[in-house]
């Protein structure tokens, strides 16, 4: 069995650019919300994240996947991507519910942020005592 030495700087580290990647998905989620591409809706996009099986190397994108839901149609018929009968495809992303996962990435990049601050607080103490 080997032990890993994975230091709490690397899994802040590491949690902080899951999350980094996490944001930077949602927020093209919600720029996207409106595109609609000759009649090709964007497709809402989301991270899986991934850990070791101890969990203890912090954190990595798995992959990046496609929200694969049905696109919800509107009644638009003046839009330049409707079809014969007026109806309009478009993309599969929930404002609201893109909000909610943007709150939640930016806790968890926080909540990083925040051990990393103590590390840091614990490592200056630890170098005053030792003076």
């Amino acid at each position: 069995m080997q032990i890993n030495s994975t230091s709490p700087i690397d899994i802040a580290i590491s949690g902080m650019r899951a999350q980094s990647k996490n944001i930077e998905l949602i927020s093209s989620n919600v720029a996207n919300a409106q595109s609609t591409n000759n009649g090709h809706p964007y497709r809402r996009m989301e991270a899986v994240l991934k850990t070791d099986s101890e969990g203890t190397n912090g954190v990595t994108i798995e992959e990046i996947v496609s929200d694969m839901t049905e696109f919800p149609t509107i009644f638009k018929p003046a839009h330049p991507d409707a079809d014969e009968n007026g109806y309009v495809k478009m993309p599969n992303v929930n404002l609201p519910v893109e909000m909610m996962n943007l709150n939640i990435a930016a806790r968890a990049y926080q909540a990083n942020n925040a051990v990393l601050k103590r590390y840091q607080d614990m490592v200056e103490t630890t170098l005053e005592l030792l003076r």
